[in-house]
C-alpha cells in the first residue's frame, strides 16, 4: 500500500473528509487530494502533521510495517513474529 492508500485509508477510518482534513490540517483540499491519489509526496513535516493528526505511526505511513501504531525495528512485534 503506498503513502497515499495509507493517508486515506487513515482518513477513511476516521469518517472525515479531504476538505475536514485541509481545514484541521490548514492545507489545501486539492493538496490532500494529490497527497491521497500519489500526484504528490508530502514533504517530511507534513508526514509529521499527518502521522499526530492520525495517531499512526511515520512507519507504517511510510509503508515501512503493516500496524498503524508499530514501529520498524520494533522489538515487540518482532517478537511476536518470531514466535509464529
Amino acid at each position: 500500500m503506498s503513502i497515499g492508500e495509507r493517508l486515506k485509508t487513515l482518513r477513511l477510518e476516521a469518517g472525515l473528509s479531504q476538505r475536514q482534513v485541509a481545514e484541521t490540517l490548514k492545507m489545501s483540499k486539492p493538496i490532500v487530494s494529490q497527497y491521497e491519489s500519489n500526484q504528490r509526496t508530502p514533504s517530511l513535516g507534513k508526514l509529521i502533521r499527518f502521522s499526530r493528526f492520525y495517531n499512526a505511526s511515520l512507519d507504517y505511513i511510510c509503508e515501512n510495517v503493516d500496524e498503524k501504531n508499530a514501529y520498524f525495528g520494533d522489538i515487540k512485534s518482532l517478537l511476536e513474529k518470531d514466535k509464529k
